[in-house]
């Protein structure tokens, strides 16, 4: 088979509206523009995972958009494509535990401005996919919903975020055999609700959420 040929770059005018959205900031003097997205608000276990990424001015990656689009083997090759290409990328992560405690809206903040705290650049303005973040400063971003989709820093802050977290949700799913996180992530799969009933809860597992609340009050009765 021939070679897949890779997308031939936009023209300026094309770029400047794929890129519409980061050249209305770099274009009032902020270069340092960061995408940030989450995964993992769902699941029954594991951590929600954020990333943040800021790309050079004018940089356009061919092939990333939302990572849920993306296969597997898409969002590995792209992943390592972002990386290179960016300016500085950030990822942090808030555990089951820490979910439990605070609550997921709260720990998605959390994780993101983790995120955000271990850029090796400071950003100079954040876009958020989703609605707005309180947690992250009203002035420091602009939330846009199904961002992911549109923007392209945010859709490569979505990609390094599930790949990081799916190769988590891997190494655990070595330790905690049964549940198949391998294949479903610690979203609440009926595989992954039949071994919930019958193993019980792992420490990953998010007690705060229903289906895993029922298993563990069972475990404790």
């Amino acid at each position: 088979m021939p070679p897949t040929k890779r997308p031939r770059r936009p023209s300026p005018a094309r770029l400047r509206k794929l890129l519409a959205t980061e050249t209305g900031l770099w274009e009032r003097g902020l270069p340092f523009v960061a995408g940030v997205d989450e995964v993992g608000r769902g699941p029954l276990a594991g951590p929600v995972v954020a990333a943040a990424v800021i790309l050079p001015q004018g940089c356009w990656i061919p092939g990333v958009t939302d990572s849920k689009q993306l296969t597997a083997a898409q969002r590995a090759e792209l992943i390592e494509r972002i990386t290179g290409s960016c300016v500085a990328f950030g990822i942090g992560a808030a555990s089951a535990r820490e979910i439990d405690r605070i609550n997921i809206r709260r720990a998605t903040a959390l994780a993101m401005s983790r995120a955000i705290a271990r850029l090796p650049v400071p950003a100079d303005h954040l876009l958020v996919d989703g609605l707005p973040v309180p947690e992250l400063g009203i002035g420091t971003h602009t939330a846009i919903v199904q961002g992911d989709g549109c923007v392209h820093c945010i859709a490569a802050a979505s990609i390094v975020a599930k790949v990081t977290r799916d190769r988590l949700m891997d190494r655990l799913a070595r330790r905690y055999p049964g549940y198949g996180w391998e294949r479903n992530k610690g979203y609440g799969t009926a595989e992954h609700l039949a071994a919930l009933a019958r193993q019980g809860p792992t420490p990953h597992h998010r007690t705060s959420f229903a289906p895993v609340r029922v298993n563990f009050d069972l475990t404790l009765s």
